[in-house]
């Protein structure tokens, strides 16, 4: 359930501002508030984050979710496997796009020499 995609999305938005909401986050993922809680209990499990109490101005008990260095690190082997991935998946897209150009232009040549 917690891919190298919602870990990345996770630490980055958390590395930015640790002080966000599981809501805001939840909001930004696109994700369910539960799976969004879900997903930094995990990751506070596996020791990549720890969350520390904090008090903010309307005075409700609130949460601070900072990287651990192992999260920073972690954060870094994250961000190059989904490199990686998207880059495979960019060039992948790539080829099927020049295939269907092909064919496009295919079935347009075939017309116009039918006219």
């Amino acid at each position: 359930m917690l891919t190298d995609e919602y870990r990345y999305k996770i630490l980055k938005a958390l590395e930015t501002n640790p002080e966000i909401s599981q809501r805001t986050l939840a909001c930004e993922l696109g994700v369910s508030l539960g799976r969004t809680n879900y997903c930094l209990k995990a990751l506070i499990e596996v020791g990549l984050l720890k969350a520390t109490n904090f008090r903010n101005n309307k005075n409700k008990l609130a949460y601070m979710y900072l990287l651990t260095p192992t999260g920073v690190k972690e954060k870094s082997a994250i961000t190059e496997r989904f490199l990686k991935a998207k880059l495979a998946e960019y060039e992948s897209l790539e080829a099927e796009i020049e295939i269907l150009r092909s064919e496009a232009k295919g079935i347009a040549d075939a017309e116009v020499s039918h006219s």
